[in-house]
């Protein structure tokens, strides 16, 4: 008897995460590989990956680098396909990787700028996901399942996000659309909206006294770590969301739901 638990289960498919040298993708392959996953890491930056991957089966998980530039549509190709000389057909891509402009408002950012983000966070994602579904229909799949990284800066308007939060709201509206045309091939969408996340990166703004501010306005009253993400990201990845397409998972404290 299938125990309910074991619908959490990743054993044995094999995922894909974009964008995972650094941040919420280095710290999910550890997360999907813990879970019995064979995970694919994809990055730019191949030296951080190999890194990633050599911890990963140091503690008993199951992973394999790639280089991956997802600007670069013969790479994406490349990237796909490897991934399947690894492990087999894919069966779950995340589109994690992502980048942002800096504090700008609309009338400082430059045209390299709006380019660079919204290729990378948003047009990288609809090339990923539609070589998938080719591959998935290629390979006579059952079907497969994709979650794109967005943001709660979809769904709140915060001074000196654009073009970020332009990029992470069109794909909150992709994932949607992609949820109703890829059904026909067996193929769910799903998001996952982090709020504030301490990371590396961050750190140093958020526990500021700026950050302080900011963190009041949670309410509740904190940030977010990576492992607040695990549950959502498991039960997106696993079987236990078979019958969710079309949906956003925020985790962001209640953030969205403050005033502003």
């Amino acid at each position: 008897m299938e125990l309910f638990v074991d619908r959490f289960s990743l054993e044995n498919k094999n995922i894909v995460v974009t964008g995972a040298s650094s941040g919420i993708g280095h710290h999910f392959a550890g997360v999907l590989a813990e879970a019995g996953a064979n995970v694919v890491l994809g990055a730019r930056r191949l030296e951080k990956i190999e890194e990633r991957v050599e911890e990963v089966c140091a503690s008993g998980g199951r992973a394999v680098g790639l280089c991956l530039d997802v600007l670069d549509r013969s790479s994406i190709s490349s990237f796909l396909d490897a991934a399947e000389e690894a492990y087999g057909p894919v069966d779950v891509v995340i589109n994690n990787a992502g980048v942002e402009s800096g504090a700008k408002i609309y009338t400082d950012i430059d045209e390299e700028d709006w380019d660079r983000v919204l290729n990378t966070n948003l047009k990288s994602v609809w090339q990923i996901s539609k070589m998938f579904t080719e591959r998935v229909e290629k390979n006579e799949q059952k079907g497969g399942n994709i979650i794109n990284v967005t943001s709660t800066a979809a769904f709140r308007t915060i001074k000196g996000q654009f073009p970020y939060a332009v990029s992470k709201a069109a794909l909150v509206r992709a994932t949607e659309v992609m949820a109703l045309e890829g059904a026909r091939f067996g193929i769910r969408v799903n998001s996952l909206a982090p709020g504030y996340i301490l990371t590396d990166v961050s750190r140093g703004l958020l526990e500021s006294e700026r950050g302080d501010r900011l963190r009041k306005g949670i309410p509740m009253r904190r940030y977010g770590n990576f492992e607040d993400l695990d549950g959502p990201l498991l039960l997106l990845a696993s079987d236990a969301s078979a019958y969710m397409s079309g949906a956003t998972l925020v985790v962001d404290g209640g953030h969205i739901c403050a005033e502003l």
